[in-house]
Order: C-alpha cells, then sequence, then structure tokens
C-alpha cells in the first residue's frame, strides 16, 4: 500500500512533512455521507451569530479579489500533498465585507449536508487562509469540496470544511462534527493533534 499510493517524503521534503505523515501520489477523497451537489446558481453564504446577518450569493464573492495559492494539505488520516495549486479569496477579504462583535473569540464552519466544524478566530483570520473554488486551474469538483471550501492550510484538513455555505460566530467554543466524534478541538499537524484528551 505505501508504495502503490503513498510514499516516505525525500530528504529535501522533511521539513515540509508532519510527524507521522505519508505523501499522496494523488488526491484521496474521504467524505462522511453523500456527496452534496450544489450548483453556483443555488448556492449561498450565510453569516450570524455574533455578527450583522448577512447572505452572500456566488456572483458577491465572484466580485472580491481572486488570488492563486500554493499550500501544502495534511490529513489527520496520515497523508499529506504538497504543493497544492488552489485560486480563491482570502479570508481576510471576505471580512471585511461582514461586521463581527468583538466578544466572538469562536467560529463554526457550516456545509451543504449538515458537516460542521469549529475554529478559534485566531486561526481562522490567518492571512494565508482562503476560500477556494478551482484546484490546479479547474472548478473545485464537488468530492473536494466544491463548489467552493475553506482552506486552512496550517490545520488538518477537516478543519478545510467542504461545500461551505456559512459562519456562526461565537462568543465560547462549541465543537463541530469531527470534534464531537473524538478529534482534536484544534488540529495542529506538527504537533499532531488528532484526537481529544477529554
Amino acid at each position: 500500500m505505501l508504495g502503490k499510493f503513498f510514499q516516505r517524503p525525500a530528504q529535501e521534503e522533511k521539513e515540509r512533512v508532519p510527524p507521522g505523515q505519508y505523501l499522496t501520489k494523488g488526491f484521496p477523497v474521504l467524505t462522511y455521507g453523500d456527496t452534496p451537489q450544489v450548483n453556483t446558481d443555488e448556492w449561498q453564504f450565510r453569516v450570524w451569530g455574533l455578527v450583522t446577518p448577512k447572505s452572500f450569493t456566488w456572483s458577491d464573492f465572484m466580485a472580491l479579489p481572486q488570488h492563486e495559492f500554493t499550500a501544502d494539505f495534511h490529513c489527520v488520516t496520515r497523508w499529506s500533498k504538497l504543493d497544492v495549486k488552489w485560486t480563491g479569496i482570502k479570508v481576510t477579504d471576505f471580512m471585511k465585507q461582514i461586521e463581527v462583535d468583538p466578544k466572538a473569540v469562536y467560529v463554526m464552519e457550516h456545509c451543504y449536508g449538515g458537516y460542521t466544524t469549529n475554529i478559534s478566530m485566531e486561526d481562522f483570520l490567518k492571512e494565508e487562509n482562503f476560500f477556494a473554488f478551482k484546484l490546479f486551474g479547474e472548478p473545485l469538483p464537488a468530492e473536494h469540496g466544491g463548489p467552493m471550501r475553506l482552506v486552512v492550510p496550517h490545520l488538518y484538513a477537516w478543519k478545510s470544511a467542504k461545500w461551505i455555505n456559512g459562519l456562526e460566530f461565537l462568543q465560547n467554543e462549541e465543537l463541530g462534527f469531527w470534534e464531537r466524534n473524538g478529534y482534536h478541538h484544534r488540529g495542529e499537524p506538527w504537533a499532531e493533534e488528532r484526537y481529544s484528551n477529554f
């Protein structure tokens, strides 16, 4: 299995690969439940909680500044993919469109299909995070979270929620789907924060 689908990082790659991870030769698809099929005409994105409520269409998002991103991608199931190329919108650019209450210190990511995952505002607002709608120059496939997903390169990939359609801003930490089922609350790859100690 290791040789066919995964490989150990070469010497020059080791500093980019967190402990316990192998490099994938493809881009595995891991999904719990059915894959939502949402076209861009129907897609909507909402913000609520400790924020002035607001809704966005696909056109609203596409009017924001777009950038090319190259980022490494680390899955908690022990595979990593280096130099993944995305097109998307910086989280920091999106945040200029909304008014968040300063008491908000956590975010719950909500997705088509009912999936949720939590993230602290500190982790969410990092400059390198973005909403992706293209993968290697092509529209983001549904199996990889299309039409849009969040990408948070510094955390394990379950925090990069697929099929994202909303953000709930919270004063206190609440746990999302995988966090309620034993995964770590934060998920930092270099510290191997795979599973919860609680």
